[in-house]
């Protein structure tokens, strides 16, 4: 079902040039996180950062960019990240393939699908129907990014095809395109829309390349566990105190986020998003204010990771028949000691 998705996990340490780093061992205070997408869409985790919340709990913490989920998963089995910041559909993967030392998820950071439909046209009001015959460039088969766009358009009673194999279906949703590269090929003038999370979007909006259109997270108006912090299981179990601490301050940063205003947060961001203006910042944190992005509590409930096994498997990522066990990939737990 997934084998090929496990062979591309081991080779990219090697391709990307990752290899297990022992320092990370030496360092009993320090921790590696993988996050899959730059964007102000983690700005809880920046929060914490930047207002010194992981200096509090003694914790020193390196936040490095593997776009995609696969990329990610690979830098947690490489052991060169001991957190991954992405969208959960990774660890279901793995564990389905079998992998003995699979990645658990420990804490939710957003509840929204945070990426934003950017089309070549202003649009006052958004109707499905000008999607009709139409191409959107939705990032990597089997993403969170792409699965929730094919969820909302089926939905919303649109046919779907992938990269033009079913000339009738209503929409086609281009997957040959890497999650990092989307936007540079739809500004290179490729296909009709696509999708961006902040403040990529914003940015291409103000370059006149493009227009937001649509939140995917407001289409979708459900909450889903779009963007999860996991760990191995070899990990998790050795290193539940460096964990708990790590949720403690993420847990501090999102209350901050939750309970400022945007231009407050805005001025802990920018020292990790210097390509963007404090007005843009400000925007982009109202855009995912208003789709309510952010959780107040980041347990990750069942309900809610038996939507994403829905999302999964409606992409046909997964055969309707099988039964992936929650209290095998989520544990509430440290969660729970953090608060």
């Amino acid at each position: 079902m997934k084998f090929k998705f496990i062979k591309k996990l081991l080779l990219l340490p090697f391709i990307l040039g990752i290899l297990p780093l022992g320092s990370c061992s030496r360092n009993e205070n320090k921790l590696t996180i993988a996050e899959v997408t730059h964007s102000v869409f983690y700005a809880p985790m920046y929060v914490a950062k930047n207002k010194g919340y992981f200096d509090e709990v003694g914790l020193e913490v390196d936040i490095i960019t593997t776009p995609g989920a696969d990329k990610v998963m690979a830098a947690l089995l490489s052991k060169d990240a001991q957190i991954g910041l992405m969208g959960p559909e990774a660890t279901v993967y793995v564990y389905q393939n079998g992998q003995k030392d699979y990645a658990i998820n420990f804490a939710q950071l957003t509840q929204k699908d945070g990426s934003f439909l950017l089309g070549r046209d202003k649009v006052d009001t958004f109707s499905y129907d000008i999607l009709k015959g139409k191409t959107i460039i939705g990032g990597r088969k089997g993403g969170m990014p792409e699965m929730t766009l094919e969820y909302v358009l089926k939905k919303n009673g649109l046919t779907i095809t992938q990269n033009g194999e079913n000339p009738d279906a209503d929409v086609n949703i281009r997957t040959d395109v890497s999650f990092d590269a989307t936007t540079g090929v739809f500004v290179a003038g490729e296909s009709d829309f696509c999708t961006a999370f902040e403040p990529v979007g914003t940015q291409i909006e103000k370059q006149g390349k493009g227009y937001i259109i649509a939140s995917l997270g407001e289409l979708l108006n459900e909450e889903v566990p779009y963007t999860c912090f996991s760990s191995l299981k070899s990990y998790l179990n050795k290193n539940e105190d460096k964990l708990t601490r790590f949720t403690k301050a993420i847990i501090k940063g999102l209350d901050y986020v939750n309970n400022n205003k945007p231009e407050d947060i805005a001025s802990y961001l920018q020292k990790d998003f210097s390509s963007s203006s404090n007005e843009e910042l400000i925007n982009v944190i109202n855009n995912y204010k208003k789709i309510k992005a952010w959780p107040i509590e980041m347990n990750f409930t069942k309900k809610s990771f038996d939507k994403l096994i829905d999302i999964v498997k409606e992409a046909n990522e997964l055969e309707k028949d099988v039964v992936v066990p929650y209290e095998k990939l989520v544990i509430n737990q440290i969660i729970n000691t953090a608060k």
